[in-house]
């Protein structure tokens, strides 16, 4: 029987028998992580041999270049030919940066903003600048354009990607700069863009012509299973089409290697790489290429990348599958959710369909369960259906996540049954 089939008197009973259950997870003092998609210790501990595969005689390169100097901005050519490799571009469309790709897109953004976008007048300059934001989205990314003071315009996504009829409208207005895409294996929802939706993309004519996508394929190789559904490549799509400048990709080994010493990059147009390293050469001299070159030594190839990841799956596909089966057996059969089963990626998007989002992350912080904060998923934290619970559940040790998928299909039901007595 579903919780909205039951009387009150049974609602009611129910809770009672819940609430019980709740006082002794209370009376427990614990304390649980699942607030970030961040890799478990477990993860980091495979890419220890990063660290450990650099001689002195590697740092001379093949025409003599000293890797532990200053040049070479846009990345050691060993490295641009790998990540040329992942994302399907040519290398010279490649800059290979410094461990952080969101460091990437603030930058980047913060200087479409301030100094304009190839030649354009900046954007603060311009008026009230605004950017498409399918959501659910990804925090971070929200963060970056409040910071700004540029305005999110929510556009929803479904199972294959962005409402495409909606960013055509909202495409005509100038001041409509660009657009947020996770586009395989989308924070929080897992899903993948179809290939129509990436071809819409690259056939966008945006009125504006500083419009820039943020192309974040954090995810792009990040799969859990051994036959994954593909993402096509936007660059593919937008050459038929004259588009590529309006794409900037963005990619990081964060969580191949090391989250906080992996190496970033961004790929895009011949147009965008000048524009872009036009400025960075005001930043930096070069970013850290022993670095690159670990990872160059470590992984050798895309290949050697690929067999990498087979670890990392190996360890989060058991975590996946804790919390999706619990799900399934806790929360389905009375139906005050939904859910989609990601094959990649590090989040399971949850949808509350009978009670309240934020009650639950209040019920789960009251417990010593900590959760991504409710509503993070839309631009300034307003998810106006309140329903919305990116769960994460890679950084627990399994034993952890036994026991916090527990407190959280607990806090659900009795959100839910909150929500209907009412």
């Amino acid at each position: 029987m579903t919780y909205s089939e039951m009387t009150k008197e049974e609602l009611k009973e129910l809770k009672n028998e819940l609430g019980i259950e709740y006082d002794k997870y209370k009376s427990m003092n614990l304390s649980l992580d699942m607030s970030r998609g961040k890799p478990g210790t477990d993860q980091l501990d495979i890419s220890l041999g990063v660290l450990m595969t650099v001689e002195p005689e590697d740092y001379i390169s093949e025409t003599g270049f000293d890797y532990r100097n200053y040049g070479i901005l846009d990345g050691i050519p060993e490295c641009k030919k790998l990540f040329a490799d992942l994302l399907q571009v040519d290398a010279e469309n490649i800059i290979v940066c410094g461990n952080s790709s969101l460091n990437l897109m603030f930058d980047y953004l913060t200087q479409c903003y301030y100094k304009g976008v190839c030649g354009n007048k900046p954007w603060k300059e311009q008026g009230k600048v605004k950017f498409i934001c399918p959501v659910p989205g990804y925090d971070r990314h929200f963060s970056i354009a409040e910071f700004l003071g540029i305005e999110m315009i929510p556009v929803m996504t479904n199972s294959e990607g962005p409402d495409m009829d909606a960013i055509r409208e909202l495409v005509k207005d100038p001041m409509v700069k660009g657009a947020f895409c996770v586009p395989k294996y989308s924070n929080p929802t897992g899903i993948i863009y179809s290939d129509r939706v990436v071809k819409e993309f690259a056939e966008l004519k945006p009125a504006a012509d500083d419009f820039r996508v943020i192309w974040d394929n954090a995810y792009c190789i990040h799969d859990l299973v051994d036959s994954p559904k593909q993402l096509a490549n936007i660059f593919d799509y937008a050459l038929k089409n004259g588009t590529e400048k309006l794409f900037v990709e963005f990619t990081s080994t964060s969580k191949i290697s090391f989250p906080g010493a992996g190496v970033s990059c961004i790929a895009a147009s011949t147009y965008n790489v000048k524009d872009i390293l036009g400025r960075m050469k005001y930043q930096t001299i070069g970013f850290d290429k022993l670095n690159q070159l670990r990872h160059i030594k470590y992984f050798k190839d895309v290949n050697g990348i690929r067999e990498h990841m087979k670890k990392h799956a190996s360890i989060i596909r058991p975590k996946f599958d804790i919390v999706l089966e619990a799900l399934e057996n806790e929360i389905k059969p009375i139906e005050i959710g939904k859910w989609i089963k990601p094959e990649g990626g590090y989040f399971i998007s949850y949808d509350v369909t009978v009670g309240s989002a934020k009650r639950i992350g209040e019920l789960c912080k009251d417990l010593g369960l900590v959760l991504t904060s409710v509503g993070a998923t839309y631009p300034y934290g307003n998810d106006p259906d309140d329903k919305n619970i990116r769960i994460a559940p890679t950084y627990p040790s399994q034993d952890d996540l036994r026991m916090a998928v527990k407190i959280f299909c607990l806090c659900a039901k009795i959100a839910a049954i909150e929500s209907l007595l009412k």
